[in-house]
């Protein structure tokens, strides 16, 4: 059985963008938009010969499966909401597999979370 959702084989992305902006933690974001509404959603990196960590967009093998899981639409209307100064509301990836009942993907011990709902 497996404990954390693992990359696929083949995969498309259709859905989710890849958003450019300017905001504290984060430079560039996977949005979903639905109408005027926008969710943004952010992936840490790790580059191992620095050992520096940032956020960025999501892997593109993830963008579609969190788009079509049955409790995506929900979860939008939750925590989504229109554009200010540039910004959408943003969440981490690790939080929206975890409301979205999917299992996560693998926590590497140089990952970072966030203490409170909204980054």
């Amino acid at each position: 059985m497996r404990y954390h959702y693992e990359k696929p084989a083949i995969y498309l992305s259709l859905y989710g963008e890849r958003y450019i902006c300017n905001h504290p933690v984060y430079d560039a974001c996977t949005l979903y938009k639905i109408g005027k509404k926008g969710l943004a959603v952010i992936q840490q990196r790790y580059d191992p010969e620095t050992k520096h960590t940032w956020w960025g967009e999501l892997d593109p093998w993830l963008t579609d499966q969190l788009y079509l899981n049955p409790n995506f639409k929900k979860y939008f209307d939750e925590r989504s909401g229109e554009c200010k100064n540039g910004l959408y509301p943003t969440v981490s990836v690790r939080q929206m597999m975890w409301a979205l009942k999917m299992k996560p993907i693998k926590r590497e011990r140089w990952e970072t979370c966030f203490d409170r709902r909204d980054i």
